[in-house]
């Protein structure tokens, strides 16, 4: 439990509006139209924001829709010396009748909530955080693109805002929700990528903060994708930190293993690993497809082995932003091995049509899971 867990029955902005601030100069329809075209992933941003404020007199308060703009921030701000600071993703989609929805928001909120206790952060209530990504949505419906992959993605993050230079948990927090129209995730069109195994950095360990969504995971993981890049491959795989064998994530996917005898794997959630919505949604799906499906460890030595030997039949990541990307190649220092085919497998394209139409209401969605904002 968190160092502040007394404060958070304090009123919350979830018991008021949120104040609208509009853009004085909002970008002409014209030129959004262009930018949402083809705006690639994360450098496309529309004009309005969420922020919300947390301090120990008031708890969360002040809760706006303002312009997109740079924060003011003391050079001594606590998250700039000891990164207490976490972040969520999430996507709306545009639905067969020009309405808008979210994906499983509550999922989000509930992980949001999760990563602040666990980096001693006061938490946002999870009915403010779901309110907060509909406040944005409907005030950014049109630049949601409609291309072929087109989403709005919604970035929610908080960061310690306290000015002071202690080591303790700030009493001070910002909540802000920025979004930005995105295409696919990764360039090139190829059919499946190519991972690089990294062998001698690892991304988390045991009670570490694998499993919470923090910049610092991410931070550590730069490094590795950096040698990834420079192998000629599109992403890095990690090991665990104990046995450095047994595989557990992507720099910023999970992924699944699909076998022989039409089972499907996946690492399991030991707290290294981070607990992914689109992976638990994938869960759902093959078992309710009739597929066996497996939580359990998987050592990259058998991976290679049973690439080799044909038992192995298909690899995927998944993740918000990419979805579902089909895995051809993995490479080593002492080698490289193709999965399958090397590209899509017929598992791995099933799974991701059958998300993809309930994500963008072409599906009946039999789990609740996509909520209408417009």
């Amino acid at each position: 439990m968190h160092q502040n867990a007394d404060l958070d029955h304090r009123p919350t902005a979830s018991t008021h509006a949120f104040v609208v601030e509009p853009h004085p100069t909002p970008v002409p329809a014209n030129e959004r139209t262009g930018l949402i075209a083809n705006p690639g992933f994360g450098r496309v941003f529309t004009d309005h924001m969420v922020t919300i404020r947390y301090n120990e007199v008031a708890g969360w308060h002040d809760a706006k829709i303002t312009p997109r703009a740079a924060f003011q921030m003391d050079s001594a701000s606590a998250v700039l010396h000891y990164a207490q600071e976490i972040f969520e993703g999430l996507k709306a989609y545009r639905l067969p009748d020009g309405g808008a929805a979210l994906f499983r928001p509550s999922a989000n909120a509930a992980r949001f909530r999760a990563s602040a206790e666990r980096m001693a952060m006061v938490p946002l209530p999870d009915e403010l955080f779901v309110e907060s990504v509909r406040a944005i949505v409907r005030q950014e419906a049109d630049w949601i693109p409609d291309i072929d992959g087109g989403a709005l993605y919604l970035r929610p993050f908080m960061i310690a805002s306290e000015v002071f230079l202690g080591v303790k948990p700030s009493s001070e927090y910002l909540y802000a929700v920025i979004a930005s129209s995105v295409g696919a995730y990764f360039k090139g069109g190829a059919p499946a990528v190519t991972l690089w195994v990294s062998q001698d950095y690892t991304r988390a360990a045991p009670g570490g903060t694998g499993a919470a969504k923090c910049g610092g995971n991410y931070a550590s993981s730069l490094i590795a994708q950096a040698e990834a890049t420079r192998q000629g491959c599109d992403q890095v795989l990690f090991l665990d930190a104990v046995e450095r064998r047994l595989i557990e994530e992507l720099g910023g996917m999970n992924i699944f293993f699909v076998f022989d005898d039409g089972s499907i794997a996946t690492p399991p959630l030991t707290g290294t690993i981070l607990p992914g919505i689109t992976r638990d949604s994938l869960l759902t799906l093959a078992r309710d497809m009739g597929l066996s499906v497996r939580e359990e460890p998987y050592a990259i030595d058998q991976c290679r082995a049973d690439a080799e030997s044909g038992r192995l039949l298909e690899a995927f990541a998944c993740g918000t932003a990419a979805v579902v990307t089909p895995i051809g190649t993995m490479k080593m220092r002492d080698g490289a091995f193709q999965i399958g085919g090397g590209g899509p497998g017929q598992t791995t394209q099933r799974l991701r049509q059958a998300l993809i139409d309930i994500q963008r209401g072409h599906a009946p969605d039999p789990y609740g899971w996509l909520e209408r904002v417009i």
